[in-house]
């Protein structure tokens, strides 16, 4: 039986795969260069940039079906930049122990049972649980499901924290609104404050830890404007600043991010914190759209803490799933 590439002819075939081996390493590669400026395509490519890895297989098929040694040496590309890039995250590195769960959940403005979401959230265990997206007719419901089990909390707007622990010195953060009619999509019946925001410190037995909440602006593909990330990338800034004028060295920043940290919308605030799933998590860890997750936009991202553990909670009435993350000192 001829080996493949023992022919010179093995060489000469699939040279169209060949060369689309070699396109996808080097989009994975160069992402960061991708320019924004054309319908946010950067930011488009960067959002589902671990679904390229699926291509791979897909090429490594048609390269042994053509019998091409030329692709299948191509392919060593996007598999070593896959690799590299999220490698990593194909391990479980979560550890037992923890001393505080944190929790984020955008709730939804259409969850047709916050009662259920609500007594799902208290019984997970989270002792500061952060909710996104909050309408002015559910918050009632969430204040008086979750008054048992957190008897401290404060909304500021459509967010809120709930904790297990004393609060002080909450505040709403300013990262501006989801304006205009790109603005995102809610039930005619249903109104919304305009903060997104807060700032909040919980009283720990380690030292005082520093807690944000934010629901940043929606994302939308349009078939003429492209990735429309406007309001989005204004409260990304707008927060980071935030952040890096933050004077507390423990900080958990937790919310509805509307993007995933691979996004470079998010530079700003990921050259201050660091994901508690790719440091401590057991896969992708997938949050949205909750029926079939395909990108991580629910985020929980710490400072001057160590994560422990990072996982996806089980769906509840929103079209997000819940996020949680175990921190230690």
């Amino acid at each position: 039986m001829t080996r493949l590439g023992s022919r010179p002819e093995s060489w000469k075939r699939g040279l169209v795969l060949a060369a689309s081996a070699l396109l996808l390493g080097l989009l994975m590669l160069l992402h960061a260069r991708i320019p924004n400026r054309i319908g946010g395509l950067g930011s488009l490519v960067e959002t589902f940039l671990p679904w390229f890895g699926v291509f791979i297989p897909l090429l490594l098929a048609g390269a042994l079906w053509r019998r091409s040694a030329s692709a299948v040496v191509a392919l060593l590309l996007p598999v070593v930049v896959w690799l590299s890039l999220f490698g990593g995250l194909l391990s479980d590195k979560s550890q037992q122990g923890g001393d505080l769960t944190v929790a984020s959940h955008n709730v939804s403005a259409d969850n047709s049972d916050p009662v259920g979401t609500a007594r799902d959230l208290a019984g997970s265990g989270a002792d500061v649980l952060a909710l996104e997206e909050l309408t002015q007719q559910a918050r009632g419901t969430y204040e008086e499901e979750l008054a048992k089990a957190y008897p401290y909390h404060s909304v500021q707007g459509t967010v809120g924290l709930w904790s297990k622990l004393p609060l002080s010195d909450t505040r709403p953060v300013d990262i501006g609104m989801d304006y205009g009619p790109l603005a995102e999509t809610k039930p005619v019946d249903v109104t919304m404050a305009y903060n997104r925001a807060l700032r909040t410190t919980v009283a720990t037995d380690q030292g005082p830890l520093a807690v944000y909440v934010a629901h940043l602006g929606s994302v939308r593909v349009f078939p003429r404007n492209g990735f429309w990330t406007g309001s989005r990338d204004r409260g990304a800034q707008a927060l980071a600043k935030a952040i890096a004028a933050e004077h507390n060295e423990r900080v958990v920043l937790l919310g509805d991010l509307n993007g995933t940290t691979d996004d470079r919308a998010f530079a700003g605030i990921t050259s201050h914190l660091r994901s508690a799933q790719d440091a401590a998590g057991d896969g992708f860890g997938f949050s949205w759209p909750a029926k079939f997750p395909v990108a991580r936009i629910d985020q929980i991202l710490v400072r001057g803490v160590e994560p422990h553990s990072s996982w996806v909670l089980p769906a509840t009435g929103s079209d997000h799933l819940p996020v949680a993350a175990g921190i230690s000192w």
